[in-house]
């Protein structure tokens, strides 16, 4: 980043380090389900190929980042253990639950098809997550025993209301008849009426949810000139089901989870849900401050370089951030005002905000999600001749400004450091192209001084409308020509974009 005058509003960025020897947990979960359910016709009371695709997505996270030890997931929701001694990200949180929940979502949009081949995208899926703060291993014994009861309640109840609703009763009907009862009358219900066996004619997929852990197999390698199949010993991700997923009978047996999380004890019994919400830190932002949530690209020049962008910049993968963000600024009414750079977008929430009740977690995960699902869609719009070699996902964080000069002057500092970055890539990549090495061209540059930037940009009266546009926003000019966007009671909202290297 440019070093300006400007970077002291890095200062206002909190840190949010998990500190040992807390358990890390990244619970995912579904972004209005019900309705992408309904868009979708899934089957009720749920959906064999969308619980095998969720099961997919956890499999692929695991296998992308070997820090998680663990998952479970029932219905729209997962929940992923980190190894107890991790140092992934730093252990900085909102890093962690952003990317998980990033990279899930663009994992779910990459494998839609593999799950339903006849069915098209109708809205675009998104997820929310947060960080659970397990102290020790009893409240993750806790806290895994509290997801797997919900998994149990929650398929009971719903097996029982579809089969009612299927025979013929309002679902309003269906709901006063479920009214008060207890697990062993739905049970009663089940087999009188239906003549299921809730234990034995259901899947455990939908009574037990799954789990995704590492086990040590035997697979074939290769095979010797003579046909003779040559094994090893390595680990896979599996998906495994279990009736009781905290009995030390089922965790302790797994060698990988001892080893990596640690060992349970006695299985625990009426877990209060109040108990472990204790542990799920849940910040919420300053009132009566501008909301800025920034996301980045993780490991995006690896990602540009794979898909082979175009250097310095790649207007069609600039393009594409711009349509993202614009979708971002659509579906999320709070935001103002959006500025984005190579492979960031920073998107302003009004003073005022009450979204998601402010809670940091929730408006970073759901802003993220949405971005990395959108840009997943769209790739074939922008890049119609070029396949993705692997899902993109991006780190989110939130910031809070007390004052429009202090917002201000953070946007006067994303921009800064868009002119100067994007000049160096200029030089670097036109020495590279007329032939120099690029430790060659590095060292040309390295003696030459960053420039001073005061260009004029071209001013729209703002549209109440979201549109692209790209401007100098570091100058006054823009700011009291669209006096609007930092009213507390605007209802006018822009997205703007400068082009800078990839």
């Amino acid at each position: 980043m440019a070093n300006s005058k400007y970077e002291y509003v890095k200062s206002f960025e909190v840190e949010d380090e998990v500190m040992v020897p807390n358990i890390i947990v990244v619970r995912v979960d579904g972004r209005d389900f019900g309705r992408f359910s309904e868009a979708h016709e899934f089957d009720k009371p749920y959906d064999a190929k969308a619980l095998h695709l969720m099961n997919a997505c956890s499999t692929t996270i695991l296998e992308e980042f070997p820090d998680i030890a663990f998952a479970y997931g029932f219905s729209d929701e997962f929940s992923f253990v980190f190894k107890k001694e991790t140092k992934f990200y730093q252990r900085r949180a909102s890093k962690i639950y952003s990317l998980i929940v990033s990279f899930f979502t663009s994992v779910f949009v990459t494998k839609w098809k593999d799950f339903f081949p006849q069915l098209e995208l109708r809205i675009p899926p998104s997820f929310k997550s947060c960080v659970i703060r397990c102290a020790s291993m009893e409240v993750l014994q806790a806290y895994l025993t509290w997801r797997q009861n919900e998994c149990h309640i929650k398929n009971l109840y719903a097996t029982c209301f579809w089969e009612l609703v299927k025979c013929g009763k309002p679902e309003i009907e269906a709901k006063l008849i479920l009214k008060g009862t207890q697990k062993q009358e739905k049970n009663e219900l089940l087999f009188q009426q239906f003549g299921i066996n809730y234990k034995k004619d259901v899947q455990e997929i939908f009574r037990q949810g799954s789990c995704a852990l590492r086990k040590e197999i035997e697979d074939i390698v290769k095979y010797q000139e003579d046909g003779t199949p040559v094994r090893r010993r390595r680990k896979k991700v599996i998906i495994v089901h279990s009736e009781n997923i905290t009995a030390r009978s089922f965790w302790n047996d797994q060698q990988s989870l001892s080893k990596d999380v640690g060992s349970f004890g006695e299985c625990i019994e009426n877990i209060k849900p109040e108990y472990i919400k204790s542990f799920q830190f849940e910040s919420r932002l300053m009132p009566s401050t501008w909301i800025v949530i920034r996301i980045d690209g993780c490991h995006f020049h690896r990602f540009c370089d794979a898909h082979g962008f175009d250097k310095p910049n790649d207007v069609q993968a600039l393009n594409l951030m711009n349509s993202c963000a614009v979708s971002v600024v659509e579906e999320f009414k709070d935001i103002v005002f959006a500025y984005g750079v190579s492979d960031e977008y920073s998107f302003v929430l009004k003073k005022d905000s009450l979204l998601y009740e402010r809670h940091a977690s929730e408006i970073v995960s759901a802003i993220v999600s949405l971005f990395s699902c959108i840009y997943m869609m769209k790739w074939k719009e922008f890049f119609p001749q070029k396949d993705l070699k692997y899902p993109p996902y991006f780190d989110g964080r939130s910031v809070c400004y007390p004052s429009s000069k202090i917002l201000r002057d953070y946007l006067t500092w994303r921009q800064v450091d868009c002119h100067i970055n994007n000049q160096y890539n200029t030089c670097f990549w036109m020495l590279v192209k007329s032939g120099k090495s690029k430790t060659e061209s590095q060292n040309c540059l390295k003696e030459e001084t960053k420039s001073d930037y005061s260009t004029e940009g071209a001013i729209e009266k703002c549209r109440k409308k979201v549109v692209v546009e790209h401007c100098n926003i570091i100058d006054t000019s823009f700011w009291k020509a669209h006096p609007t966007i930092l009213e507390e009671d605007t209802h006018c909202v822009q997205a703007l974009r400068t082009s800078t290297c990839s």
